[in-house]
């Protein structure tokens, strides 16, 4: 308590100085512009003072028979003057403002009392309350790994050890902001540093448990996450009022020593993953198409199967239904199965040859070549292309001619 009675004292003092000098300049049209000369000492000031207070209040009304100079009524009305200036600065003192997105700490002997809101505030001048002004808004960055730019590293905090013994090197920054500015002013010293060694025992933590694949590639935004979120349990756990809002992966690599090794794997593997995919792709197309020759080939051998088990089924009715009727006539059937094998045998032939029973010889029509030569009907195409092109001779054929022949047996 005491010095805090000196250290008013001591302040209250000075400020007295500087208004009693602030006054005396006002006046006083050659003030620093005095060649060669100085300000002036406190005698005069004083003098100076007392002159002008006396004008003021004890030589309005014209001339007097008092001495010049300070008397005790005079001085104390230009001291109880100088008093009232003086509270009335000190108390002007306390007025201060506190912005949108600010708060406004009043400490009343260096102990909280109250948070005030945005808006012009006023608290006891000091020493007896002081204010402390939080800026809540602010975006505030650490930086670990690095300072100010990735090349200018601190390897103490960003080599770092991986779950398979690979050491790599990350940097990383982490923006904050402020949400409660109570547990910031009071339970921090040095917030900065507190962030900082929280982020970094975070990422350790997050870098130990990964692969160096996961935490090079594929999983670095999610090795962000993870140490963001422990991040903020460390700091929630001291209570710092801190709210992590951000953390960036700026970088990450093996150390420069082996850099060039590393490239190599990273080749390695890409060459490694692009002939699988180019494996994977022909497989793909070959295994399809495969696939659906087998079962093309499938398909046509069950319907080959159908065809020739219904063409079985049919030439079988179709036998019994001759036998029948053979039975009922026997010379018919025969004369109708001989016509029916001629007339198929004829359809399909473009020679015809007549045996002439009056004489030896043989009568030759080239039906094919008069049809040729008349440009009629199919005698257009050329014998061997008609001869690929007429359809085949169908069983009911041959056994018509097997019927025919043992016909000509039982005749002779």
């Amino acid at each position: 308590m005491l010095g805090y009675v000196r250290d008013f004292r001591d302040r209250l003092k000075q400020r007295s100085l500087r208004l009693l000098g602030a006054l005396m300049s006002l006046n006083d049209p050659q003030w620093g512009r005095r060649p060669n000369q100085g300000p002036p000492d406190l005698d005069e000031l004083w003098r100076d003072f007392n002159r002008k207070l006396n004008s003021l209040f004890g030589r309005r009304g014209g001339g007097s028979d008092e001495p010049p100079g300070p008397t005790a009524k005079r001085f104390g009305g230009g001291a109880g003057l100088l008093l009232g200036l003086i509270f009335a600065v000190w108390m002007a003192s306390g007025f201060y403002i506190v912005y949108e997105g600010q708060r406004g700490v009043v400490l009343r002997f260096g102990k909280y009392l109250e948070t005030t809101l945005p808006g012009p505030r006023w608290h006891l001048p000091y020493p007896i309350e002081t204010a402390e002004v939080v800026n809540l808004a602010q975006v505030r960055t650490v930086e670990i790994g690095y300072r100010n730019n990735v090349k200018s590293k601190v390897l103490k905090e960003s080599l770092m050890l991986t779950d398979d013994e690979n050491i790599i090197d990350v940097q990383f920054a982490v923006q904050y902001v402020l949400k409660s500015p109570n547990d910031f002013l009071f339970n921090n010293r040095t917030p900065e540093d507190a962030v900082l060694q929280a982020a970094e025992t975070a990422i350790r933590e997050v870098v130990g448990k990964s692969s160096m694949d996961f935490v090079l590639y594929e999983g670095r935004a999610e090795a962000a996450v993870r140490a963001q979120k422990l991040t903020q349990e460390i700091l929630d756990r001291y209570g710092t009022g801190i709210n992590v809002s951000k953390v960036t992966m700026q970088n990450a690599q093996p150390p420069e020593q082996v850099q060039a090794a590393f490239d190599d794997a990273v080749k390695a593997g890409q060459d490694r993953e692009r002939q699988k995919n180019e494996g994977q792709a022909y497989a793909n197309d070959v295994i399809p198409k495969s696939r659906g020759n087998a079962a093309r080939l499938m398909q046509e051998a069950e319907g080959y199967r159908q065809r020739v088990i219904e063409q079985a089924e049919g030439d079988a009715s179709r036998f019994r239904q001759v036998v029948t009727e053979y039975n009922k006539a026997p010379q018919v059937t025969r004369d109708r199965l001989y016509i029916e094998a001629m007339q198929q045998i004829m359809t399909n032939s473009t020679k015809v040859l007549i045996d002439q029973k009056s004489g030896n010889n043989l009568l030759y029509l080239p039906l094919d070549k008069i049809m040729q030569m008349t440009g009629t009907g199919p005698a257009s195409e050329t014998p061997a292309k008609a001869a690929e092109t007429a359809p085949a001779p169908e069983p009911s054929t041959a056994r018509s001619r097997e019927a025919f022949r043992a016909r000509e047996r039982e005749s002779r």
